[in-house]
């Protein structure tokens, strides 16, 4: 059986279709790391990872990147709040979520990618996209020119007329029009900057990950990961600036998982109500996360409370009790046991996969 993966851009199930036959080119958007990374950054890097290996299992060559967003309003915000350098703070948390991924057993991405240190090729991007007529720039600022992408809004279902601006920022009246969203942004005192043509500034959000996954993966990939807050203005901000530039598709395959709740509430910083990932590891093990996880389909909500983490700590347990030694005197050597349980392994990896191939169905 084929595996049948669903689509956020078709909204359906399609079969996996690669660009190149035996090969999937999978980019997957990291944190932002300007604080400590909680279970919600630590369940989306389990269901990729997940996806990832059932992938290598069923035979396909996988190329995995998965970035750090390094240059970011939040993370100038906050070493403002602490006085430090903002790349200064971004490397002490990248640093600290490579530990942590090594501790919930993630594989490690086959490139980890800064936007910091793919400054050039976001200018050179920019720079095509201005002269292509997709952008514009003013005061030091340069724009997408949104009206001028008949597609806009095709991954998240949005109409023009319903959109708001795709920036962090309030709207600005020098936009052509206010749905048109930053590629560069020009500096500002105490902000880290680089040279451009259009003056010193630092990219805008978007254009980071889309240079970051041509850069590494090609024009054209087979699947674009993260989390489904990210469809709207993000991905659809991605697919915009970077099929106008390549004129072809630029993933076959949209895939968003579900955000982690907290017994039945949205984990915000506002609300005070986040677990780091690093609180719940000297409490608990990477395995017990990952078993959560696993027990809810990826696209779902997943609720954590303190009791779901104790149903899914007693279901590995009991996965577990299937590698104990047999008792003394069993007849586990006995033809007849051993036929009936090569029978029931290979019915069992067959259910397996079949529930896999059936969008990763855990």
């Amino acid at each position: 059986m084929s595996i049948q993966i669903y689509n956020t851009l078709s909204r359906r199930k399609e079969i996996l279709d690669p660009v190149v036959p035996g090969e999937i080119r999978m980019y997957v958007c990291g944190p932002t790391v300007y604080n400590k990374a909680h279970i919600g950054h630590a369940m989306s890097s389990i269901i990729f990872d997940v996806i990832r290996r059932y992938l290598l299992y069923r035979g396909y060559q996988v190329n995995f990147v998965m970035n750090y967003t390094d240059v970011d309003d939040k993370i100038i915000a906050r070493a403002n709040q602490l006085g430090v350098d903002p790349i200064t703070i971004a490397t002490q948390h990248i640093e600290e979520y490579t530990r942590h991924l090594a501790d919930l057993n993630v594989l490690p991405a086959t490139t980890y990618p800064k936007a910091s240190s793919e400054m050039d090729k976001i200018i050179d991007m920019i720079g095509r996209l201005i002269k292509k007529g997709f952008a514009y720039s003013v005061d030091g600022d340069v724009y997408y020119r949104v009206l001028r992408d008949s597609d806009y809004g095709k991954l998240s279902g949005r109409k023009l007329e319903d959109m708001q601006s795709g920036t962090r920022k309030e709207i600005d009246d020098r936009k052509e029009t206010p749905m048109d969203f930053a590629l560069w942004k020009a500096a500002k005192p105490g902000e880290p900057s680089w040279d451009s043509p259009w003056g010193k500034g630092r990219p805008g959000w978007h254009i980071e990950c889309s240079v970051m996954s041509m850069t590494y993966l090609g024009d054209q990939i087979d699947i674009h990961g993260g989390g489904n807050d990210l469809i709207f203005p993000h991905h659809e901000n991605e697919i915009a600036q970077t099929e106008a530039l390549t004129g072809k598709p630029f993933a076959k395959y949209w895939v968003h998982n579900g955000r982690m709740q907290l017994a039945g509430e949205k984990m915000s910083k506002s609300l005070g109500n986040l677990v780091t990932i690093e609180d719940f590891l000297n409490k608990h093990t990477g395995e017990s996360l990952r078993m959560m996880t696993l027990n809810s389909g990826y696209r779902n909500p997943l609720i954590y409370s303190e009791e779901i983490l104790g149903q899914a700590t007693r279901a590995l347990d009991r996965l577990r009790s299937g590698l104990k030694k047999a008792l003394p005197g069993s007849n586990v050597d006995s033809g007849e046991v051993i036929d009936a349980l090569n029978r029931q392994m290979e019915l069992t990896q067959a259910g397996f996969e079949e529930a896999m191939d059936d969008d990763f169905n855990s």
